[in-house]
């Protein structure tokens, strides 16, 4: 079923915003050229654009909407905390109340600190666990996206195809003109699910390194999965040279689990860095973990804080999603709706004879096409795949109301909101949708 009505108002906002700001977006990742969407609302698991077409979400807000657009359960929260102020000088009641939740459902926090995006959340993990080893350096993994800071914008997903060196010895790439060179010699990169390349560099670089920080589920590298015994092996190297081990679990905090990846995996960090969903779209942050390297945190000592950070609304709207996850149990509701979702896409594919992998967990996963390995391990497996087939059925897709991101790194998102039939229009769609790219 493709949408019979036209973009015009959309086109035409966009080209209005392109007047006021780069790109005509807020966000490098929001741009797709002509075809970039200005959305007027969402409601549940649909968004609306500026012509009123109505799009079934996957994308939700790159990850955030764990629980639909403008749930009522967090507007309630927010609307009454609005009646007492947002932001004060002073600690409020919801800081104490959602940081005590937090350690209540996470095994591997022991202290909270806010911040207002991953970025700043995982900016300040780096700065803490550099305090604590008195060490400068870092490790992270090839393809994974840790936030907008020049200490980790690094060897993204975006880097160019084939620019990041030897396999065995890849070398830092940045994402960005503007990146100072000497951040460059701060980095040493691995590849995800490689337990020699970690060993190695371990033993080479381990009493170097302040911090290993990682991707539980490679987010922006189509969700790849860590093979069994990979993250234990990561946190025994780390244990052995002293080393803090932080997981950025902006995607997977509070989506996968209720104690997220630790949950999931039955693996500890020394500390977390969580956003998105904590905040169903809101702006709220945290840092988190173990006391002992927390409470270093101190006046004139080590510095964490924002004006804005812990402010009321972000930490109201987080107290609603804890409570959703806690007495609701959204995540089991997520993770049945995801389950359909996967397997009716891995049918399909498999029946229009296309050669595929399904990747993550029922609440954030993603495939790639025509893919060179059976099982994708790391980035540069994923990154030899078919991107322009994956593109296309995206944006047939969107043709027919589901709108996803074009780009098979990035992970379809289930929210509380997608009902079952949202799962079946979905599917009939998708069919459609890919018989249409392959002429069929």
């Amino acid at each position: 079923m493709l949408l019979t009505t036209t973009t015009t108002q959309t086109a035409a906002a966009h080209q209005r915003a392109r007047k006021a700001m780069p790109l005509g977006v807020t966000s490098n990742f929001r741009y797709t050229g002509d075809t970039t969407l200005v959305i007027k609302r969402g409601q549940g698991a649909y968004v609306w654009d500026m012509d009123d077409n109505q799009y079934i979400d996957y994308r939700l807000a790159y990850g955030p909407v764990l629980l639909g657009h403008a749930d009522p359960r967090v507007n309630a929260r927010i609307t009454a905390q609005l009646e007492r102020g947002n932001l004060y000088a002073h600690t409020h009641p919801l800081e104490i109340e959602v940081a005590e939740k937090i350690i209540q459902l996470h095994p591997g926090v022991e202290r909270v600190r806010y911040a207002n995006s991953g970025t700043e959340a995982t900016m300040h993990a780096l700065r803490l666990a550099r305090a604590y080893t008195g060490r400068e350096k870092i490790a992270k993994l090839e393809g994974a996206y840790h936030g907008n800071h020049d200490y980790a914008l690094w060897s993204t997903a975006n880097m160019a195809h084939n620019s990041g060196g030897s396999p065995r010895s890849p070398i830092p790439v940045p994402q960005s003109s503007g990146m100072p060179a000497a951040a460059r010699d701060l980095i040493h990169i691995l590849r995800f699910n490689d337990f020699e390349m970690a060993e190695r560099l371990f033993r080479d670089r381990g009493y170097d390194l302040a911090a290993l920080i990682v991707e539980p589920i490679m987010g922006t590298a189509t969700c790849l999965l860590p093979e069994p015994g990979y993250l234990a092996h990561l946190r025994q190297l780390c244990d052995r040279y002293g080393v803090v081990l932080i997981f950025d679990e902006v995607k997977t905090g509070f989506r996968i689990a209720p104690g997220g990846a630790a949950e999931y995996f039955g693996v500890t960090a020394d500390l977390y860095a969580f956003a998105k969903a904590l905040g169903n779209g809101f702006p709220v942050a945290a840092l988190g973990g173990r006391a002992e390297i927390m409470d270093i945190i101190a006046m004139a000592q080590v510095v964490q804080g924002g004006t804005y950070c812990g402010n009321a609304v972000g930490t109201a709207a987080a107290s609603a999603v804890l409570d959703a996850i806690m007495q609701d149990k959204v995540l089991d509701l997520i993770r049945q709706r995801g389950e359909r979702l996967m397997k009716g896409i891995d049918d399909i594919l498999t029946e229009q004879g296309v050669r595929h992998y399904l990747s993550g967990v029922p609440a954030v996963f993603g495939f790639v096409l025509e893919q060179k390995k059976d099982k994708p391990l790391e980035y540069r497996d994923v990154a030899n795949s078919n991107f322009q087939l994956y593109g296309d059925l995206a944006y047939a897709l969107r043709a027919r109301g589901v709108d996803v991101e074009p780009d098979p790194r990035e992970p379809f998102f289930l929210s509380a909101a997608h009902s079952e039939v949202d799962v079946d229009e979905t599917l009939n769609r998708f069919n459609d949708a890919l018989k249409a790219v392959l002429g069929k």
